[in-house]
């Protein structure tokens, strides 16, 4: 076997290694998200404290993002970074089983758990990326980077999935996040062997990336600028800020699924029990749309990006339907639009970023998501009940305009065209 092979082997262990830490901490998080809204409530929550708390945990977890990638590109500290964010999911999320017996302060400590778990995964976001864009540029970005999202979202599918046979076994939510200890703890076990073993065999010859261990000085120009320049995406380049208005418009049109679950109950087309089922399905389709979609972008490039647009258009025509066989299909279409889109687009990011400027850019772009997302959600939200035809003429006008800005960006990319 060559060394290229042995390179290549080594190279697909680190992408496995990688999934499977996703995996096992996704089991943590998703389970724990499937009933984060009914523990709080058993708790004592309001329905505006429930949503306060879940808003402010999503926004931690993607704006905050904006400090940590330039923090990681700055200081070189990838490693540390990736390992205490799914320290904090392993933990935190376990400790939620022991609110119910604090009494009157069992509330207060949920919630900031709660927040305090999507802090981590702010903190290893840009930084886990940038390890896997490392080893990615050997076996091919989108194949790599579609594997990692498929394994990502088989753990988001297990997750509820386990909570739902605990508390169907126990009846009691706490039991079912105590029992998330267990992936946790694994998921950190796998991420110290990936450290040691998978990951150093190919460095020494991986070239898509920075020496993900290597603690570098701060330029001066950065020191001068500050931490919260970078942030703003100065440096990484028009394409990428196409591309990222592209994304936002992409991202804002795709509406949540807890708008279409808030649909099929009100429509009563299944029974509540069934809503998780249906989830699953749009779960499912998304880890085979990634690894299809990882392994289009390396043969044919970032035009499969071009299908995203088109499947968010479509969501809001189907999941919104009249039928229970409609729905389900819009919920399938909603899964392959997020999976495609979660896949690639890091692939396309890993391509228009230079390597030492990655994990700013990650941030950059998941801030962008997640503030399009919100959006998204509050239009969704306001329209589905009393406007539902312009909503969907409204997402239809935001994924032309994705449509446009993409190709804007391809064509500055094929152009060759300077990154600032």
């Amino acid at each position: 076997m060559g060394v290229d092979a042995v390179v290549r082997r080594g190279a697909w262990r680190a992408v496995v290694g990688f999934g499977l830490v996703s995996l096992l901490s996704d089991v943590v998080a998703d389970g724990s998200k499937s009933i984060v809204g009914p523990f709080l409530q058993s708790l004592g929550a309001t329905a505006f404290v429930t949503g306060l708390v879940g808003g402010l945990a999503e926004a931690t977890s993607l704006v905050l993002r904006l400090v940590f990638g330039p923090v990681a590109d700055r200081k070189g500290s990838y490693w540390r970074l990736t390992m205490v964010g799914y320290a904090m999911t392993a933990v935190f999320v376990p400790l939620l089983a022991l609110t119910p017996f604090l009494g009157s302060v069992g509330l207060v400590v949920a919630s900031s758990l709660v927040v305090a778990e999507r802090l981590g995964k702010a903190i290893r976001s840009p930084s886990k990326s940038v390890l896997l864009a490392r080893v990615t540029g050997i076996v091919g970005h989108g194949k790599g980077f579609g594997v990692h999202k498929a394994l990502d979202e088989m753990g988001a599918l297990l997750g509820p999935l386990i909570v739902a046979g605990v508390i169907a076994l126990t009846g009691h939510m706490w039991a079912a996040l105590a029992v998330l200890i267990v992936p946790g703890l694994i998921s950190l076990a796998v991420l110290a062997w990936l450290r040691v073993h998978a990951v150093g065999s190919v460095e020494t010859v991986a070239s898509s990336g920075p020496d993900p261990s290597a603690v570098r000085e701060d330029k001066p120009d950065e020191v001068g600028r500050g931490w919260w320049v970078a942030g703003l995406g100065d440096g990484l380049g028009g394409g990428f800020l196409w591309f990222a208005a592209s994304s936002a418009l992409t991202t804002a049109g795709l509406v949540s699924f807890t708008v279409i679950s808030y649909h099929m109950a009100d429509a009563a087309l299944v029974p509540l029990w069934a809503v998780p089922l249906v989830f699953a399905a749009g779960q499912a389709t998304a880890a085979v749309a990634a690894v299809a979609a990882g392994a289009a972008y390396d043969r044919v490039g970032a035009r499969v990006l071009y299908a995203v647009p088109v499947l968010v258009a479509v969501v809001p025509v189907l999941a919104f339907g009249e039928s229970l066989g409609a729905v389900v299909a819009g919920v399938i279409v909603w899964g392959a639009a997020g999976g495609l889109q979660d896949s690639t687009v890091k692939a396309l990011i890993a391509d228009l970023v230079a390597p030492e400027r990655r994990a700013t850019a990650f941030g950059v772009f998941a801030a962008v998501q997640g503030s399009a997302a919100v959006l998204g959600g509050v239009l969704s939200g306001a329209l589905y009940q009393n406007a539902l035809p312009i909503l969907v003429v409204i997402i239809g006008v935001f994924q032309v305009a994705a449509g446009l800005l993409l190709a804007a960006t391809l064509r500055r990319r094929a152009a060759g065209q300077p990154s600032s």
